[in-house]
C-alpha cells in the first residue's frame, strides 16, 4: 500500500497543479552506463533526466533551498535523481538526505536510481525518513538489457552484454522486495525503446506488481544526441497508450510524467526559471565543511576518558548535546588497519561523516590532515570526555589531566613506527 501521496506531485496527478518539487543534483557518478542517456552537468537548454545546469555539494543544497522554499513557497518534495545515480554517488546522496531532513522534517524525501547499488543503504534510507524510492527497470531479459547497457559496474568489477543485465536484473528485483519490507512506496520507471523493449513492458509490470511495487511510469524514449539510441525514433502516441492499457492491468499507471532535469525546481512541467539562476549562485557557495554536523567522536577506551591516540583506536565513542547536556549516541568501529591514506579517508569520510569533531588523546601527521581536509576539528586531550565536549559546544578552554602533542610514529606510540594507518 502507497503512502499518503495526496501532497506529491510525482505520484499524484492532482498534486501537480498545487505542490512543487525540487531535485537536488549532488550525485554526478554514475554505476551503468545506458545507451540512451548522455549525462550533462552545464545545460540549462535541455528538459529531460540526467541533465543539471551545476552540482551542488550536501550543504550547498540545504542553503539552497532555504532560499528556495521563500521563492517556492509551496515545495512539498524534496528528491535527488542524479544526474548520475544516487549510490554510485552514497556519501554524498545520504549526508544530503540527513541535512536535509533535519532542516525541512516536514517534507516528502524521495529517491530516483537504477537500483545496482540500493542495496546497503535501504535501513539507512528507512531511518532518514525516505518514503519514495523510484527504479528504472527496464527488461525482464538479460538480452534485451545487453542492448540498452553499455557497462554495468558492480562491486568494483564492469559487467558488459547478458552478463551486465542479469547482475543489474538482479539487484533491481531483490531491492523492490527489500524497500517494501521497510514500508517505502515504489515506483518502477521503464523507458520505451521501439523495437527494443517495447513489446516487454506488460512482463515488467507483472513482475513488479508480484514483487509489491506500487506504480509504474513508462517513459517514451527521448532520442539524445551522442548515444547509441540517437536515431531511434520516439515511441508514438498510439504506441505508448496501447502500453500503458497493458501495465493497468497489473500495477497503477502513471500518466502525467515531465522527464525531469536532475535539478529541476517548481511545479510539474512548469519549472521555476528563479531556481536556475539561484542554484547557479548557490554552486559557487563557499560553505563551511563541518556546518549541519551535530556530533563529536571520542578515542576512548570507556566511554568515560579521552586516552586513545587516533591510530590505537579500534572504536570511537560518539556524543551529542541534548537539552540537558550531552548524550551518548553509540559505538562506531573505526576502519582497519593497514590501509594508509583509505584507511583515514573512510573514516573521515563514512564513520565520522555526521561529525564536527573529533577527540584524540594523540594524533599523527596524516590523519590530522584527512579530518581537517573533511571539516572535522581534532581536539587533543587527555582527561574526561565532558571536557572535550565543553570544548567542542561551549567553546570553553579544554580542561585536561594531560595535554597532548603530536605523536611521533615510533615514539610514544606502541605501533611499529610504520605511519598510522
Amino acid at each position: 500500500m502507497m503512502k499518503d501521496i495526496s501532497k506529491h506531485p510525482c505520484f499524484n496527478a492532482e498534486a501537480k497543479h498545487q505542490y512543487a518539487r525540487v531535485h537536488l543534483p549532488v550525485a554526478p557518478k554514475c554505476n551503468i552506463q545506458c545507451n540512451y542517456c548522455n549525462r550533462k552537468y552545464d545545460c540549462s537548454n535541455e528538459s529531460r533526466p540526467g541533465v543539471t545546469s551545476t552540482v551542488l555539494s550536501p550543504m550547498q543544497s540545504v542553503h539552497y533551498l532555504k532560499a528556495l522554499t521563500s521563492t517556492i513557497p509551496n515545495i512539498s518534495v524534496i528528491g535527488i535523481a542524479g544526474p548520475g545515480d544516487p549510490f554510485a554517488n552514497p556519501e554524498e546522496t545520504l549526508s544530503t538526505m540527513k541535512m536535509v531532513k533535519q532542516a525541512f522534517p516536514d517534507k516528502i524525501f524521495c529517491l530516483s536510481t537504477n537500483g545496482l547499488d540500493l542495496a546497503p543503504y535501504i535501513d539507512e534510507l528507512a531511518e532518514i525518513g525516505v518514503s519514495h524510492v523510484t527504479i528504472t527497470i527496464n527488461s525482464l531479459r538479460p538480452e534485451t538489457l545487453a542492448n540498452m547497457y553499455r557497462w554495468v559496474r558492480f562491486n568494483r568489477r564492469v559487467y558488459r552484454g547478458e552478463a551486465a543485465g542479469k547482475v543489474l536484473l538482479e539487484q533491481q528485483l531483490g531491492n523492490i522486495i527489500k524497500l517494501k519490507e521497510k514500508g517505502i512506496t515504489v515506483k518502477i520507471n521503464t523507458v520505451v525503446c521501439p523495437g527494443i523493449n517495447d513489446d516487454e513492458v506488460e512482463e515488467v509490470a507483472q513482475k513488479v506488481a508480484s514483487l509489491g511495487a506500487d506504480t509504474m511510469n513508462c517513459i517514451p524514449l527521448y532520442p539524445t544526441e551522442n548515444t547509441e539510441f540517437a536515431l531511434l525514433p520516439e515511441p508514438s502516441k498510439p504506441m505508448m497508450k496501447g502500453i500503458k492499457a497493458a501495465i493497468s492491468k497489473h500495477i497503477q499507471p502513471m500518466a502525467h510524467c515531465a522527464r525531469c532535469r536532475a535539478d529541476a525546481a517548481g511545479l510539474l512541467g512548469h519549472d521555476n526559471t528563479v531556481a536556475m539562476d539561484m542554484i547557479g549562485q548557490f554552486s559557487t557557495m563557499t560553505v563551511n565543511r563541518s556546518e549541519g554536523r551535530t556530533r563529536v567522536a571520542v578515542a576512548s577506551n570507556e566511554g568515560l576518558l579521552v586516552n586513545l591516540h587516533l591510530g590505537e583506536a579500534r572504536k570511537v565513542y560518539v556524543f551529542e548535546k541534548s537539552l540537558n547536556g550531552y548524550h551518548f549516541v553509540e559505538i562506531r568501529n573505526t576502519p582497519p588497519e593497514g590501509r594508509g591514506m583509505a584507511r583515514w579517508e573512510e573514516l573521515a569520510a563514512k564513520t565520522l561523516g555526521d561529525c564536527q569533531a573529533i577527540l584524540v588523546a594523540g594524533i599523527g601527521e596524516t590523519p590530522m590532515k584527512v579530518m581537517q581536509q573533511n571539516g572535522i576539528r581534532v581536539i587533543q586531550m587527555s582527561g574526561l570526555i565532558d571536557a572535550g565536549l565543553d570544548a567542542v559546544y561551549l567553546n570553553l578552554p579544554v580542561k585536561t589531566l594531560c595535554r597532548s602533542d603530536y605523536t611521533k610514529c615510533g615514539e610514544s606510540c606502541r605501533d611499529a613506527g610504520n605511519g598510522c594507518g
